[in-house]
């Protein structure tokens, strides 16, 4: 079911997931900003969740792909 997702090299999920989890560097990274929001409970507006999602989907992919390489 994930096959597509072993034929993504790892280097570049992981290479996405830094720069995107940590983009823009200045002032603050939206990923950390965006979570934050997300537990104080004022992640209410649409772009917010977007961003979320946008942010963090590849560290949430690349923690998938090495659960399944662990196994």
């Amino acid at each position: 079911m994930l096959k597509w997702l072993d034929s993504i090299p790892l280097g570049i999920l992981a290479i996405m997931a830094v720069f995107l989890g940590l983009a823009p560097f200045t002032p603050e990274p939206h990923l950390w900003q965006k979570l934050n929001m997300l537990f104080a409970g004022e992640l209410v507006k649409p772009i917010d969740i977007f961003d979320l999602f946008m942010h963090g989907t590849p560290a949430v992919l690349l923690v998938i792909r090495l659960l399944r390489m662990r196994r």
